[in-house]
């Protein structure tokens, strides 16, 4: 569709749901590859975002995942124009706000609203412009449910934006969780009429079943409430995209493998983060990952990964507290391997110090002490995207790109065997030739080469016969984009969207001329 589209001032749509998980990143994801198919420069924002799962960008800065993967999807590099408010909950009551790209402060959400509010809203305005004079159509995504009638005299992220951006907005609801029409309906009418003018339609995501028995539903719906559904999504099984924040988590958790040879541990402390770091072992058909939190859950793994946290401190107390680390350390005594990536290498070490309570209220912890190693934790976070190459034992000089995203800096109390050199720099710990390692590089098993290796030994150290690997990850995340774009391209009325688009845009030039 020919939009003729002025170069100072890009198309907008913006996607919104009736509550969290609802579909909105996925959706806003299959939009950007769809918009970006059909020949248009495209980039996703959204203002505010709370999640523990992060992106880094190539200058270095820390934005949401999912704006990351949806900049991906567009095939654009990222910014932080795309995501300037990151919330990552660190604390009870307490979250770290990162302001684009870097961590700002800590704050309750008291003083989130009070003190940070006016400074945000000047940065979402400022990062729209930017993005506008850039791009030809920006998909934008909401948070939560633009209806939270509490925080709406102050929030950031759904209809306040809408308003900024001139856009119209489209909402999404999940019918697997049941309840659509009450959630939609409800959701609806609980706003403003200026709000309500905004919204061109409705999306039902994750539909399984007969369309002809929810026909009548959607009939009533577009009667009492004069909106039209745009789509009825069917539920996608098995998308392979990265998950954003725990909610996603459950799907992690089911264990689809349960007849794999390689059985894979992945401790599941309550502020895990940065969890994508295992995603592709999940996809290897040998491979079976579990997620514990219980002691009594640990099982006889064949391989045990410690994952990234947002607090460091408090996770390795948790895993004295439920008795995983004593499973952890019996395991290492049993020479079941380990691998440890950014807070999980932290935790392994002797010591973990925090003297300025950035991250906890513990000055300092004992580690699980497998590596002779120290870690202090300190206020500047380091956020780069890494490559160089692995130094563990029988994988010398196996290529590694990744990223780091800590606040904590490690040294040796001994000499030690690094576990890789990334930019010229030894980074991690290995020990006992190799049957545990530490490091600070996430998506070190997004390395095909690595991966492939790693898993054959362990499969050996099973007594079981290599297997030819074919899964090529960063290829295959691209069929996926195109498999999610396809999906929605055939369920959703593009045309009315395009249309809605460029009343709005018309509408918008109008009132600024």
């Amino acid at each position: 569709m020919e939009l003729n589209i002025n170069e100072q001032n890009a198309l907008k749509l913006m996607i919104q749901g009736t509550h969290s998980d609802a579909g909105k990143s996925m959706l806003v994801t299959a939009l950007c590859r769809i918009f970006r198919q059909d020949g248009y420069q495209t980039a996703p924002f959204k203002s505010q975002n709370m999640a523990l799962n992060s992106y880094i960008t190539s200058d270095g800065k820390e934005i949401g995942r999912a704006q990351g993967i949806q900049a991906e999807a567009a095939r654009i590099e990222a910014t932080t124009d795309m995501n300037p408010i990151l919330i990552k909950p660190s604390k009870d009551m307490e979250s770290q706000v990162v302001f684009h790209g870097k961590p700002y402060a800590n704050m309750r959400a008291t003083e989130y609203r009070e003190d940070f509010y006016h400074l945000g809203l000047q940065a979402i305005k400022d990062s729209l412009m930017k993005l506008s004079n850039k791009y030809e159509v920006i998909v934008i995504e909401g948070a939560g449910s633009p209806a939270e009638v509490n925080l709406n005299d102050r929030e950031l992220v759904n209809m306040k934006v809408a308003s900024i951006a001139e856009a119209p907005v489209i909402l999404i609801g999940d019918i697997d969780k049941g309840g659509v029409f009450a959630s939609l309906v409800g959701t609806l009418q609980l706003l403003s009429e200026t709000s309500r003018n905004r919204f061109i339609g409705v999306i039902i995501n994750k539909f399984r079943g007969d369309l002809s028995l929810l026909q009548p539903g959607l009939d009533w719906f577009e009667e009492y409430t004069g909106l039209p559904v745009l789509g009825v999504v069917p539920f996608l099984p098995d998308l392979e995209i990265d998950g954003e924040d725990s909610l996603v988590l459950s799907q992690y958790s089911n264990g689809t493998n349960h007849d794999a040879e390689l059985d894979v541990a992945v401790l599941s402390y309550p502020r895990l983060s940065n969890f994508t770091d295992i995603d592709p072992l999940r996809l290897e058909p040998d491979v079976n990952i579990r997620f514990v939190k219980k002691a009594a859950h640990f099982g006889n793994p064949d391989l045990i990964i410690l994952p990234g946290t947002k607090n460091t401190a408090e996770d390795l107390l948790f895993l004295k507290q439920t008795g995983l680390d004593n499973k952890i350390f019996s395991a290492y005594e049993k020479g079941i391997q380990l691998a440890g990536i950014c807070g999980g290498f932290q935790m392994l070490g002797e010591k973990v110090m925090d003297p300025n309570g950035v991250e906890s209220d513990h000055q300092e912890l004992t580690g699980l002490g497998i590596f002779p190693v120290c870690t202090t934790i300190f206020s500047e976070k380091k956020t780069i995207r890494s490559e160089g190459y692995c130094s563990l034992k029988d994988f010398e000089k196996i290529s590694l790109t990744g990223y780091e995203i800590h606040m904590g800096q490690t040294e040796s109390t001994q000499k030690v065997n690094s576990f890789s050199v990334l930019s010229g720099i030894e980074d991690g710990c290995t020990a006992r030739d190799g049957q545990v390692f530490g490091t600070y590089l996430h998506d070190v098993f997004h390395n095909d080469e690595f991966r492939g290796i790693y898993l054959n030994k362990l499969r050996q150290k099973k007594g079981l016969e290599p297997i030819e690997r074919s899964l090529r990850f960063r290829s295959f995340k691209e069929s996926e984009y195109d498999r999610l774009a396809a999906h929605v391209r055939g369920t959703v009325d593009l045309k009315k969207i395009y249309e809605s688009m460029k009343t709005f845009y018309l509408k918008g030039v109008k009132q600024n001329d």
